[in-house]
């Protein structure tokens, strides 16, 4: 079975060609990707933006992979993507800043607390304890920012998976 994506939009047309049996991972990149783009059909983006995931499309289309690097590499650029679209037209999916702060709150806040924590008692087995009060406390500083860039019309109605 041949599988063949093609997108017609705004943007460039994404057509990958494998060889697949079964639903696989590269056909979930894929349909997050093309996900990302039909979303984006509906947002003013500037001319630059456009152009850059136009070349990030071409880039993608010229690939004559395996599967596994095809998935690697259609991963990697709807990574670009999200990033690009954060950074300059702070367009993000949806629960982008809470996956994001959920590690964040882990590194910044939970280990250190629990370092702090394991010094204090002279037990360092207790040093990961802190870990899950890090990742709350991230989760709910992204869930209030997606729910700032929600109500500012900034959220994609998609959810991505890093």
């Amino acid at each position: 079975m041949i599988t063949i994506y093609v997108f017609p939009m705004k943007f460039n047309a994404l057509s990958l060609h494998i060889q697949s049996g079964t639903y696989s991972k590269f056909d979930k990149q894929v349909d997050c990707l093309r996900n990302i783009l039909t979303e984006l059909e509906l947002v003013d983006l500037p001319e630059d933006q456009i152009q850059s995931i136009n070349e990030q499309i071409d880039y993608l289309n010229s690939l004559t992979s395996h599967e596994k690097e095809l998935t690697k590499q259609v991963r990697k650029v709807k990574n670009e993507i999200v990033k690009s679209l954060e950074k300059s037209v702070k367009i993000v999916p949806k629960n982008y800043y809470r996956n994001l702060w959920m590690v964040i709150g882990m590194s910044a806040f939970g280990l250190p607390i629990g370092v702090v924590f394991s010094t204090i008692i002279d037990n360092f087995a207790f040093i990961g304890v802190f870990l899950p009060v890090g990742m709350t406390l991230g989760m709910a500083m992204g869930a209030q920012m997606d729910e700032k860039a929600k109500k500012e019309g900034r959220q994609l109605n998609v959810e991505v998976s890093m």
